[in-house]
């Protein structure tokens, strides 16, 4: 539940909706995590205003984590997102694994993956993209370019822009889930890239 701890406290921090939360690993135990926090808002940046006269306003840059703990085997990482993606409302949970984008014959969108899986993203109107806390970023990205990496992603209802969108009687009024999460790791396939999705929510109603 350290992952739910960890979001739960940035969403408290922020006080902004959340689009998506996506967390990247390279499979070498003990490696440290990278978690994007992917933000739903605006914020003036200044006093300037544009041409029309109306105030400047600027996309909130994503969050880039970089978490440090122990960990011997991938499932130990999935363990916790799936709790976590299960107690924030969650639909499904997506896990990517992929290749090494420097192995011969990746294309050039493998290498965009992993660029924006470990927080390279390219800034927006002059303005950066990411707020990093993550020393070890780069060198995360070149061993994942090299060796492969997985990356999990979901889009939280709790503390969500999903909220008003939900259709999903799993949840509480809150767009939360009651611990524990009912789905166990599935086995990683390695090699090429290969996507796997755990469902979490389900509809028992009909909607007229």
């Amino acid at each position: 539940m350290e992952l739910f701890d960890t979001l739960s406290a940035q969403i408290r921090h922020m006080r902004l909706p959340l689009f998506a939360v996506s967390l990247s690993a390279v499979p070498f135990p003990d490696t440290p995590l990278l978690l994007m926090l992917h933000w739903h808002g605006f914020r003036r940046p200044g006093p300037g205003h544009g041409q029309d006269g109306e105030p400047l306003l600027r996309q909130v840059p994503a969050s880039a984590l970089q978490l440090t703990r122990r960990w011997g085997a991938l499932s130990l990482i999935e363990e916790d997102i799936l709790d976590a993606a299960w107690q924030l409302g969650a639909w499904n949970l997506l896990r990517d694994e992929r290749r090494g984008c420097n192995t011969m014959g990746a294309a050039a969108g493998e290498e965009l993956a992993c660029r924006q899986a470990f927080g390279d993203l390219p800034p927006i109107s002059g303005q950066e993209s990411v707020l990093a806390e993550a020393p070890d970023g780069p060198e995360l990205m070149r061993l994942a370019s090299r060796r492969g990496y997985v990356s999990w992603q979901f889009r939280p209802v709790h503390g969500g822009i999903w909220r008003d969108l939900a259709e999903d009687d799993t949840l509480s009024e809150e767009g939360l889930r009651k611990p524990p999460c009912p789905l166990r790791p599935r086995l990683c396939h390695g090699g090429k890239a290969t996507r796997t999705e755990y469902r979490f929510g389900r509809v028992e109603r009909i909607i007229l």
